[in-house]
């Protein structure tokens, strides 16, 4: 099975092709990103890509024909991938996430692969009052990055026909530790916060609900989405991607890194203005088509993997959120050293530093 995974330097990419190869030994493993955080490792030990069999460079929105030809299974993580970003840099997260995504599928279903993978997320639900939102409920996407999903999954389903096998997996929060990690998460943000602190500051009044997903399930996920059984009647699926027991108000994620760091000052913005993104989700299709891929990792388990990351980094950077450890941080440095233009493209040329 030759698998080409796009945006594959990011968060998810290296646990994801860690798991890939000890699940799929005899996968090829192909590769194509920006390298817009290629520089941004907490485990610098050894570059993730040496699991490849082959790294390519570009943007995904040009992305060449040439490296489609043979493959059976696209996985796409490339995106501009929050909301902060996605605010920052709103015409270019739809071209990233939703433009360059449905062309990437069109080209690729008419090179002969039938098996698309998306990373969509859980955010089209946005304002979602009542009880947990299922896939067939109404979508309420409160923001730019949200919205860009939204309309990948439907270019997605109207390019699919009978044989494909094309997964739009709308994962919960992310969180967990990766060999690129974000601490623009919100649970990696909480402990990165203990960590370094010894307080966790929680910037909205805590009510909001949010179901999270550990990274290493993401990548199992994945791995289900890639070799499912094709479904001749339903060539699309849009699935909620996670576990029920892991909707949680984002006061009960800063009580449970608490617990886990005796000693941790919690403080909760109360005075804060109310966040509209709050929802929680149902999990059951999931759990009923992916019985042997269900999440593993506790909230607990999570946590506890973060916090020994953190100190095997020596992690102790009281003000992570203005470091490279933020995307959007990143992204503001490459711009202002002249690397990147404002729609995110390399630069030809880079003045010297």
């Amino acid at each position: 099975m030759r698998i080409l995974i796009t945006g594959n330097m990011g968060y998810i990419g290296p646990v994801l092709v860690r798991h890939l190869r000890r699940v799929l030994p005899a996968a090829e493993l192909i590769a194509y990103d920006s390298g817009f955080f290629a520089h941004v490792l907490s485990a610098p030990t050894a570059l993730p890509e040496c699991r490849l069999d082959a790294q390519y460079f570009g943007d995904v929105r040009e992305l060449p024909d040439a490296l489609l030809r043979g493959v059976d299974a696209v996985v796409a993580l490339a995106a501009v991938s929050n909301d902060p970003m996605g605010s920052r840099f709103e015409a270019v997260t739809d071209a990233i996430n939703h433009r360059a995504v449905a062309e990437l599928a069109g080209r690729a279903r008419a090179l002969g692969v039938r098996r698309f993978v998306f990373a969509s997320s859980c955010s089209l639900y946005g304002a979602a009052e009542g009880g947990p939102r299922r896939e067939g409920d109404a979508l309420n996407p409160l923001t730019a990055y949200a919205r860009s999903k939204l309309a990948s999954e439907q270019a997605l389903a109207a390019l699919a026909r009978p044989g494909d096998s094309f997964t739009a997996l709308r994962f919960a929060t992310a969180c967990g530790m990766s060999e690129r990690l974000r601490l623009d998460l919100v649970l990696n943000d909480f402990v990165a916060c203990a960590v370094s602190r010894g307080e966790i500051s929680v910037l909205s009044d805590g009510s909001p609900w949010r179901p999270l997903i550990e990274v290493r399930d993401m990548a199992r996920a994945i791995e289900w989405a890639l070799l499912r059984p094709v479904d001749e009647e339903q060539p699309f699926l849009a699935i909620n991607t996670g576990a029920s027991d892991w909707n949680y108000q984002v006061r009960d994620l800063a009580a449970a890194v608490q617990r886990a760091l005796p000693g941790t000052a919690l403080h909760i913005n109360t005075e804060a203005p109310p966040d509209r993104r709050s929802y929680r989700v149902d999990f059951s299709l999931f759990q009923r088509l992916a019985p042997a891929h269900q999440p593993q990792i506790t909230l607990d388990a999570a946590i506890a993997g973060l916090i020994e990351g953190l100190r095997a980094m020596r992690f102790g950077d009281a003000d992570f959120r203005s470091s490279s450890f933020m995307r959007l941080k990143v992204l503001e440095q490459h711009i202002s050293s002249g690397a990147l233009d404002e729609s995110l493209r390399w630069r030809q040329t880079v003045a010297a530093a």
